[in-house]
């Protein structure tokens, strides 16, 4: 199951979590890290069993799940820029008035009043969330959708895909099999994103390459490896240093 898939069909409870319990490990919603059960992990010279070592590794590596929820594309959070801003002081444990300080937002009554805005931001949330889920009970007709990466810069019409769409591009375009090369590159954007999708399956989350490493696993795919690569980086699937040295995977 991809990353994005499985952060998608999480519940509420494990999302603010950051992670979920499977038979045999703990995995990380935010990045994929899988802590197996059953064995002590050694951190600052403490052991710690298996699900608190998870909730370290929450803490040292995303700060929080609040902050990287906050961070991600508005589409996903349905925040605008201000209210992100706003929320981010908010879990900072900030009063009305060093918010008002900090933003410079008219008066304290102001604040009270983007608070009460956000409140009811919740409670509609909730009914939609409601809604939807009585409607997965009785709609037997919907399309199977597939998750948009959380990486994704902009969610749009492109995202815009049913899995079955998903399997006749794959099966389009990747004439030997997903780890083969390609047909053609593909000049729609729904079904690059589709292609680009299965190109980034065949690189290691916790690898950091160098360009010619990127280069030697993009060019089994297609000969204008360098094309790719600049499309992964495009389509946020792929994050580099400004000069180009190295890459991996966003998370």
């Amino acid at each position: 199951m991809e990353l994005s898939e499985i952060f998608w069909n999480a519940s509420v409870e494990e999302l603010k979590s950051g992670y979920i319990d499977k038979a045999d490990s703990f995995i990380c919603l935010l990045c994929g890290e899988n802590v197996e059960k059953g064995i002590v992990y050694p951190y600052e010279g403490i052991l710690y069993e298996a699900e608190r070592y998870m909730r370290i590794h929450i803490e040292e590596t995303h700060h929080s799940v609040f902050e990287y929820l906050l961070g991600l594309d508005k589409k996903f959070t349905g925040l605008t820029d201000h209210q992100n801003h706003l929320l981010r002081l908010f879990y900072q444990g900030k009063t009305d008035t060093e918010v008002r300080e900090e933003t410079g937002i008219g008066s304290v009554s102001t604040i009270r009043h983007h608070r009460f805005a956000l409140k009811e931001k919740e409670r509609q949330a909730k009914t939609f969330l409601t809604m939807m889920e009585l409607l997965k009970e009785k709609d037997n007709h919907a399309s199977a959708f597939v998750p948009p990466p959380k990486t994704a810069r902009m969610v749009d019409e492109r995202y815009n895909i049913t899995q079955e769409e998903q399997e006749q591009i794959v099966k389009k375009y990747f004439l030997n099999g997903t780890e083969g090369h390609l047909k053609k590159f593909p000049l729609k954007e729904k079904q690059r994103l589709v292609v680009l999708s299965e190109i980034v399956k065949q690189l290691n989350r916790e690898n950091t390459y160098n360009e010619a490493e990127l280069n030697e696993i993009l060019i089994s795919f297609h000969d204008d490896y360098a094309m790719i690569r600049r499309y992964l980086i495009e389509y946020g699937f792929l994050d580099r240093k400004p000069d180009g040295s190295l890459y991996w995977l966003k998370k």
